[in-house]
């Protein structure tokens, strides 16, 4: 798996702690050994400049997925095929201001942000009722299960 953690922010960030987490979703979803992921830590500027770009939104967001080879999650005991993944975008500011409203710490929201971006890469949606459940139950298992990780690793 190929995956690469690039800090443009100029905010302190744990890259490593990103990779680790971007191998741990992708494991979680069977996507193929193979496949090729970008996550990508940016300023308020450059990230109000893809939400008004892409988005037609104004002003900074959280988080954006730019989705490359339209790779979907493997089938239970199956892999995905190989291929590009593709970008996600995190704006480490945006996430600081999100953590303190919800009580948790800024590198949690910026994890929940990279689990949220690859589902999104992985073809999941929150436009409706239906979708927003199923995506945000898988992502809030994948947290969970990648915090057990770390506990474990202690």
């Amino acid at each position: 798996m190929s995956i690469d953690v690039a800090n443009e922010s100029g905010v302190p960030a744990d890259e490593e702690r990103l990779s680790r987490l971007a191998q741990y979703v992708l494991d979680a979803m069977r996507v193929h050994p193979l496949a090729e992921l970008s996550v990508l830590l940016v300023d308020e500027e450059p990230m109000t400049d893809l939400h008004v770009r892409w988005m037609n939104e104004p002003g900074p967001t959280d988080v954006l997925s730019f989705p490359m080879d339209e790779l979907r999650p493997g089938a239970p005991g199956r892999t995905s095929e190989p291929g590009v993944l593709g970008d996600v975008i995190i704006c480490p500011q945006v996430a600081a201001r999100q953590a303190e409203k919800a009580g948790h710490s800024t590198q949690d929201e910026i994890d929940l942000l990279c689990t949220h971006g690859i589902l999104h890469l992985l073809g999941y949606d929150h436009a409706e009722p239906e979708e927003h459940k199923e995506m945000f139950g898988i992502q809030d298992e994948l947290l969970a299960g990648w915090r057990r990780s770390l506990e474990e690793a202690r």
